[in-house]
């Protein structure tokens, strides 16, 4: 498939969307949009806080929402209540695109209890599924230790690892259902994937947005630690 048919934006909170937020702006969440240009079909991956607002980005680009696809259930992913706030997720998203979400197999109980939305729109996968979106296909990756089921996806050479993976560092291991063993693990699995694999990640906690896995894994401390 040509690079042209591909279409794939990665959107920062409190910048890009949700600009007047304040929580947006301190969690610096990712969102990605990732479709097939020649359908017009995206999905979002983790969409929070502005979400109508996604949809009006992706819109402007001629693009319709489709699906969505979850990394994990934490609410600044996909909405929710956390720390005294109530942050817009899926479930707000469900009000004006009826659409599937996407979630790891092991998450789909954890996606419900946080944002409330049913098993109707909730489609549960295991590690390897290929999403098609028009042309394009999504891997599925499970990635456990962040979260049980923590996903990550692979397309057309690039990594959205959500939380699992972040340019420097990985994600916490001291939260509700994380288990540091299974996120080794999943640090291995992830140190696999082709070197030139560009890793986007679920937070900018970095001064750049993306790299390499190459570049990542000379720079990344945990990667000396596997």
């Amino acid at each position: 498939m040509s690079d042209d048919r591909l279409y794939f934006r990665q959107l920062l909170s409190g910048k890009d969307f949700a600009e007047g937020d304040v929580l947006a702006q301190q969690m610096v969440n990712f969102v990605y949009a990732i479709g097939d240009r020649s359908t017009g079909e995206c999905v979002l991956v983790d969409p929070a806080y502005a979400v109508s607002e996604l949809v009006d980005l992706v819109e402007a680009d001629d693009m319709s929402v489709t699906g969505v696809l979850a990394t994990h259930y934490h609410p600044d992913h996909v909405g929710g209540s956390m720390m005294g706030h109530s942050i817009d997720g899926i479930a707000a998203l469900l009000d004006r695109v009826d659409c599937p979400i996407h979630v790891q197999t092991d998450e789909t109980e954890w996606v419900a209890r946080t944002t409330g939305v049913t098993d109707e729109h909730l489609v549960a996968h295991d590690s390897g599924d290929v999403l098609s979106i028009g042309a394009v296909d999504i891997t599925l990756l499970h990635t456990p230790g962040h979260t049980p089921g923590s996903q990550c996806f692979l397309v057309e050479g690039r990594l959205v690892a959500g939380d699992t993976l972040f340019l420097e560092g990985c994600g916490r291991t001291d939260l509700p259902g994380a288990d540091p063993a299974k996120m080794v693990q999943s640090l291995r699995l992830l140190g696999r994937v082709p070197d030139d694999t560009i890793l986007f990640p679920g937070h900018r906690y970095s001064a750049r947005s993306s790299a390499t896995m190459e570049q990542v894994k000379e720079m990344n401390f945990v990667f000396d630690q596997l």
